[in-house]
């Protein structure tokens, strides 16, 4: 159904601990504070999207969690794909935790795709070219505590149901459950993020 779990990856838990220190820290801000990070210029591809602004497709409510994008920088690019990336000079260690990350999840995506391209019988580098300038993005979320209901719009949910537009992502173990995976048969099962491990989920461009 789209969905497994690696180990032996490369990406440690000392490295994955600090990653998240350092986040919580930047979500841990005020407000005001964060939301001088706000990346909308950038069409939402770098920077801080604050609490309930986006949404699934076909959903006019905002999801109850915030976020945070890092990518790819290419110098003198037009694309707000490349453009530089935006850090809180309150937490120092975000910009070094976050891009580390990155590169090191990067690496791993692509020896995924190796492994894929291989499993669909094509050449183990079949992926290399289309991912070489690719778009990834490293997505810090957060779900923030819900501190008075009443204030919280109607229908609202952490995340609605969607489908991923990319080749791959690679998820984290989360500090909590609630990840969920529709079957072929409707039925919608609990994701849990084993210790040690990253779960991998195809996207609609692998699927196609």
């Amino acid at each position: 159904i789209g969905f497994v779990a690696i180990k032996n990856h490369g990406f440690s838990n000392i490295n994955q601990v600090e990653l998240y220190n350092s986040i919580q820290e930047f979500y841990s801000l005020p407000d005001e504070v964060k939301n001088k990070y706000d990346g909308s210029a950038y069409g939402g591809q770098r920077g801080y999207t604050g609490k309930g602004k986006e949404h699934a497709a076909g959903r006019n409510v905002g999801d109850l969690k915030e976020f945070y994008h890092i990518g790819k920088e290419i110098n003198g690019s037009d694309s707000s794909h490349y453009q530089p990336n935006i850090f809180p000079t309150e937490v120092p260690d975000f910009k070094i935790k976050t891009l580390d990350a990155y590169f090191t999840l990067e690496g791993i995506g692509k020896q995924m795709l190796s492994a894929i391209a291989l499993f669909l019988g094509l050449k183990e580098n079949h992926f290399d070219s289309r991912v070489d300038k690719g778009i990834s993005i490293l997505r810090p979320l957060h779900y923030f505590p819900i501190v008075n209901p009443d204030e919280i719009p109607a229908n609202a949910v952490r995340a609605a149901e969607h489908g991923d537009i990319n080749l791959i992502t690679l998820l984290m173990g989360a500090s909590a459950e609630g990840l969920q995976v529709k079957r072929l048969d409707g039925k919608w099962i609990p994701i849990t993020a084993v210790e040690d491990c990253l779960v991998v989920n195809v996207g609609d461009m692998l699927q196609r």
